[in-house]
């Protein structure tokens, strides 16, 4: 499979016993393989951002984000195969490419993210990894811990 950056993916659930990270989100939910992930690939680390369909859950929090902060880096909402979907940012983690179940299709076809809204993913995960190097980690899971446990794997 060739992972490329701005496709959905699903990971496996073997990911999650691998690296037991208590900020990382659930993979089932309601018998279902969610969420469903925004991939970008940083060399041989895949970055997984969650995705979510519950705009009405998150769009209080980026206003009040945007009220207090001027801005909201660690949560987007945008039109993702014709739905507006939750890009949660905050809750994104490193993995490898063995650890992908499958590409997200509708219909037979992978889903890939318009390029207006994957170059945004793209600015505000930076940004959101430029603030962490400056001691401010809007990341709810361990990131640095994770990656450095996908390195010693692929090293191994």
């Amino acid at each position: 499979m060739q992972v490329q950056t701005g496709y959905i993916y699903h990971i496996k659930d073997e990911f999650f016993d691998v690296v037991n990270d208590k900020g990382l989100m659930i993979n089932h939910e309601n018998g279902t393989t969610r969420p469903t992930y925004f991939t970008i690939r940083d060399n041989d680390i895949l970055w997984f951002i969650p995705l979510s369909s519950k705009v009405q859950k998150y769009q209080p929090i980026i206003d009040k984000k945007i009220k207090k902060y001027g801005s909201c880096k660690s949560i987007l909402i945008g039109r993702i195969a014709s739905k507006k979907s939750v890009i949660l940012l905050q809750n994104a983690f490193p993995t490898l490419e063995k650890y992908i179940d499958h590409v997200h299709t509708i219909n037979g076809a992978p889903v890939r993210v318009a390029d207006n809204l994957k170059d945004k993913i793209l600015e505000d995960f930076n940004s959101l990894l430029a603030m962490k190097k400056e001691g401010i980690n809007l990341f709810f899971a361990d990131i640095d811990t994770l990656k450095e446990k996908m390195l010693n794997e692929l090293n191994k």
